[in-house]
């Protein structure tokens, strides 16, 4: 009996503590919207404990993890997160990383949303060397926001949808 109470107590602890990595690594599991002031929507993300923006989001209506990345062009894409939401690899593109020129394609997302601020026909590249299991929240989606920082908080202010 003492054997099954310890092995309960590590898988409590083990669950509690990887929920607990998990907030730490992304605080914006399930990011809130609210009402701004002029009547649009906004959305406050938390920086995480590496002084990331990190964020639950969709593609197309699928589910994803966003890194905030005001220094990408586009919104970039995993090829192994492009083949989970079925997209297509358009026309081949030179992209410069901070790792060197490599090859990329072009792709349009129907639709790229966080909490509910959200946008349509979202330019895209699907990145075959990018071996993470997040996309790269580029500006051909945040440029479409007003964003505004204030110590830990980053708010994304904008419409229901914008084109």
């Amino acid at each position: 009996m003492t054997h099954v109470a310890w092995i309960l107590a590590v898988a409590v602890l083990t669950f509690l503590f990887t929920g607990l990595l998990d907030r730490q690594h992304n605080p914006n599991q399930s990011p809130a919207t609210g009402s701004a002031v002029d009547g649009g929507l906004e959305v406050q993300l938390q920086r995480n404990r590496y002084g990331h923006y990190v964020t639950d989001g969709t593609i197309n209506g699928e589910r994803v993890e966003f890194l905030l990345d005001t220094g990408a062009t586009d919104v970039a894409i995993p090829q192994k997160i492009a083949a989970r939401l079925r997209l297509q690899r358009g026309m081949p593109l030179s992209t410069y990383t901070a790792n060197g020129t490599i090859i990329t394609y072009a792709t349009l997302l129907d639709r790229v949303a966080v909490g509910g601020i959200a946008a349509d026909k979202v330019p895209a590249t699907i990145n075959p060397r990018l071996g993470s299991d997040q996309v790269l929240l580029g500006m051909s989606f945040l440029k479409r926001f007003e964003l505004l920082q204030r110590g830990e908080i980053l708010t994304i202010r904008g419409n229901r949808s914008r084109p």
